[in-house]
């Protein structure tokens, strides 16, 4: 069985009634094993998503690639463009948008709800969708969305290139207070990765993210820097996340 693309209409509106775009999905040339939805970056879309993807060693993987919705961004002056949630400059005191956060964590985890029992799911992105990606890891740890609401999508790993972590002042104290998000934040694997020349998402937030993460109680964190990447992708990085999906998903017949 060779790779097939499979493109999905969207319909499912975020909380402020902007439409998800379409969704790819790149499906396993082996035994399902595992999903994993991958999330772009800031103006980006779901196809560019599948195209990298599809060239992965990992024929057991299903991966989804939804499509953000276009929306205003502060970031660019309020100029439309596909963007998970809102953000404003990348700095240590950036706001976060937990309503357009939670809206996109529940579209991702409703991507990952009608998958089979015997499959294991996951998240990845890149730089927003590394955002959004690590923003459902702490709604899994937690077992709650940002506004309250149950989240009940069982994640086993979660890969974020050249991104940040929403939310990583307070997640300490929020996973300290629940033995359940204790148990949970310890026992999932986190790989981040990222450039040390990324002048868009500077490297030091990927550090601060794995590091407010650990301090959090997330003990399996593994942060990569790549010496004089920017903000893109390389085949060595992509290789690394491979092996290390194949290891920490337990995938036969990948690499």
């Amino acid at each position: 069985m060779s790779y097939s693309h499979q493109s999905m209409g969207s319909g499912s509106r975020s909380a402020r009634g902007y439409e998800f775009g379409r969704t790819y999905v790149v499906r396993p040339k082996g035994k399902h094993q595992a999903t994993i939805v991958w999330l772009h970056g800031l103006g980006d879309n779901g196809s560019s998503s599948s195209q990298l993807l599809e060239s992965l060693p990992l024929p057991n993987i299903k991966w989804i690639c939804p499509t953000a919705p276009s929306r205003p961004v502060s970031l660019l002056g309020g100029f439309p463009c596909t963007a998970w949630f809102d953000v404003g400059e990348i700095s240590e005191d950036l706001r976060d948008d937990i309503e357009g956060l939670d809206a996109s964590a529940a579209h991702i985890a409703n991507l990952l709800s009608t998958e089979p029992t015997d499959v294991k799911v996951g998240i990845g992105g890149f730089s927003m969708g590394a955002a959004i990606a690590l923003y459902s890891t702490t709604c899994y740890a937690l077992g709650r969305y940002g506004n309250g609401l149950p989240y009940t999508i069982n994640l086993r790993a979660t890969v974020g290139l050249s991104g940040w972590l929403p939310g990583w002042r307070s997640l300490r104290s929020k996973i300290e207070s629940s033995n359940e998000a204790a148990r949970r934040a310890a026992w999932i694997p986190v790989i981040l990765a990222h450039g040390t020349s990324d002048d868009v998402v500077p490297c030091r937030f990927g550090e601060t993210s794995a590091h407010s993460l650990a301090m959090a109680g997330f003990r399996q964190v593994v942060f990569k820097p790549y010496e004089g990447l920017g903000h893109y992708t390389v085949p060595k990085e992509m290789n690394e996340v491979v092996h290390w999906l194949a290891s920490r998903l337990g995938l036969e017949g990948s690499c």
